[in-house]
């Protein structure tokens, strides 16, 4: 026989929340939540228990890399991140069951170990739920997320006929101690569309003024003014994806807002200028993170120069690097965190106290909806990345240091010799978790490097080497898993200068691996592999390779599950 409890039921698909206590039977649905003040039904502890366990026992769920808690992280974008009184907040987009997309949010002292909180924002207010945003949080504490106002194509719909509430650009903001509590502004849409992620209107002179109202920048502060940036997404598919289309809408563009209490917004100018030489004119700028670029992995003295990351949806994560003066940016370095797809996606930056600029980025799953479905959870982020600019002016970046913090069982080889066209077998390093350092002199090499995940029959294995005739490094996935992930080989540009040694670090964590190449290029791709290899391989083509050293550890897991 089920028990039955009073239940407290909340409807949250209604514009405004309507609660009421009932007697009813205890369901799956995500809708229903007991009252705090009665005792939490047996079967629901059972069942969180079960399911966390479930989870640890994953075969594919990362273990140090962030993980989206359960639930949808599709899209799984990092958003809102900021740090103060010395913990690193983030927040993550993902699809709450039975209330649509919100924001989660979880902090760290350490980058590594999250604590979380009650989600920031969901759906409500006159909306139907919120997609990506940034962060901003003054000198007294009090934070400001900024978020686009998600609406759902019926309320789209209702809303262009009746004229109802306008959506656009929201701002939610948190004075507690732990930023638990978040309360959006009253004077949302701050920059109201005219249409989904567009608005159409008019300039001083009375002529017609189209700009996005989508995928708000983080804030910041100049000489007292607040400012911010929107995306150009709807605007591009609107305006500018024929071939004739005006200039002025194809490819990738960013509008600057500025504001002097956070209420009301006014638009300013394009915020840099498209080129066509480093873009192509399908691709958009969404999520937006616009920060100074320090001058060294540890922050310190700033560059001078500004970073702005983005995404194109089509082609995934890439940056700027220029200068920020009279209001706007001029770009002098183009470059991409993905070339043959879009699989590293959304990124999102902060800086902490000692002027690091921390990045994270979400990295696609590449698994069919069913098994998403099956396995409970889905959407993981890429290891936090330090940047900074090099001394010849491009971008820089490595995995933060703390992560050395999870290292443990060190084992090292030197002074290693690779003949052409041979291998030499590391399966003692191999681990399902695992941090390799890899010193490698290329020699004459054409191609050098390593392969992991390596079955025991040779059929599933996932390659990382670098290719000196082509000058570039490459992950290759065509056989890192039987029958999941995307098959293919990433490629990025790097080339070596002479007498340069290579210096690989790779992290592999079950369903993901990522490399860092002499803190110049990096590559992470989700692989699936199924039959459980952690074989460990070195191999040479075209030359002899001299391996100075070899280092492996194995990384504790940082996830609480």
């Amino acid at each position: 026989m089920k028990n039955i409890y009073r239940l407290l039921v909340v409807f949250t698909f209604l514009p405004i929340t309507i609660c009421a206590q009932v007697d009813t039977i205890i369901s799956d649905s995500p809708t229903v939540l007991w009252i705090t003040n009665q005792a939490v039904p047996k079967s629901i502890v059972q069942s969180t228990r079960s399911f966390r366990e479930r989870l640890l026992a994953d075969p594919y769920r990362p273990a140090y890399h962030f993980c989206v808690p359960e639930d949808v992280g599709r899209p799984g974008d990092p958003n809102g991140a900021f740090y103060y009184n010395g913990r690193y907040h983030l927040m993550y987009l993902y699809n709450r069951q039975g209330m649509g997309f919100s924001w989660g949010h979880v902090s760290s002292k350490d980058l590594l170990h999250w604590r979380h909180h009650p989600d920031a924002i969901v759906p409500g207010d006159g909306d139907d739920g919120v997609f990506s945003g940034g962060a901003f949080v003054d000198q007294n504490g009090k934070a400001t997320l900024t978020y686009w106002e998600f609406m759902n194509s019926a309320t789209r719909t209702v809303n262009a006929t009746n004229k109802k509430r306008p959506m656009g650009i929201g701002i939610a903001e948190s004075v507690d101690e732990h930023f638990d509590k978040w309360t959006k502004s009253a004077s949302n849409p701050v920059i109201a569309s005219s249409e989904w992620g567009i608005t159409v209107t008019q300039n001083k002179d009375g002529k017609e003024l189209i700009y996005g109202s989508a995928d708000p920048s983080n804030i910041w502060m100049k000489d007292g003014r607040y400012y911010m940036l929107t995306g150009n997404l709807l605007v591009l598919n609107k305006y500018g994806r024929k071939s004739d289309s005006p200039p002025e809408f194809q490819g990738d563009h960013l509008w600057l807002f500025v504001s002097d209490d956070l209420k009301k917004w006014d638009y300013v100018h394009e915020f840099y200028q498209s080129n066509r030489k480093w873009t192509d004119q399908s691709e958009d700028n969404m999520c937006p993170s616009f920060l100074p670029l320090p001058s060294s992995p540890d922050g310190g003295k700033p560059s001078g120069k500004h970073l702005m990351l983005f995404i194109s949806h089509n082609k995934g994560c890439q940056y700027y690097i220029g200068n920020y003066r009279d209001d706007k940016f001029f770009p002098d370095v183009h470059g991409r965190m993905t070339w043959q797809d879009n699989a590293y996606f959304a990124p999102e930056a902060l800086m902490d106290k000692n002027g690091r600029q921390i990045m994270w980025s979400w990295v696609f799953d590449d698994r069919p909806d069913t098994l998403k479905t099956f396995y409970g959870w889905t959407g993981t982020f890429g290891l936090p990345r330090s940047l900074w600019l090099g001394d010849d002016g491009t971008l820089r970046m490595q995995p933060v240091k703390e992560l050395q913090n999870l290292r443990q069982n060190e084992r090292v080889k030197n002074n290693l010799t690779i003949k052409s066209g041979s291998e030499i077998d590391l399966s003692d390093f191999g681990k399902e978790l695992a941090e390799l350092e890899i010193t490698i002199q290329p020699g004459t090499a054409t191609q050098v490097g390593v392969m992991v995940g390596c079955s025991s029959d040779g059929r599933e294995q996932t390659l990382i080497y670098y290719d000196a005739s082509e000058k570039r490094l490459s992950f290759d996935a065509t056989k890192s898993s039987l029958d999941l992930g995307r098959k293919k080989i990433e490629s990025a540009p790097f080339e070596l200068q002479k007498g340069e040694v290579l210096v690989l670090r790779i992290f592999v964590d079950k369903s993901i691996v990522e490399v860092f190449a002499n803190d110049r290029q990096a590559i992470a791709r989700s692989v699936y592999p199924r039959l459980g290899g952690t074989g460990i391989k070195l191999f040479a083509k075209g030359g002899t390779v001299k391996i100075p050293s070899v280092k492996a550890w194995e990384i504790m897991p940082s996830n609480p599950y």
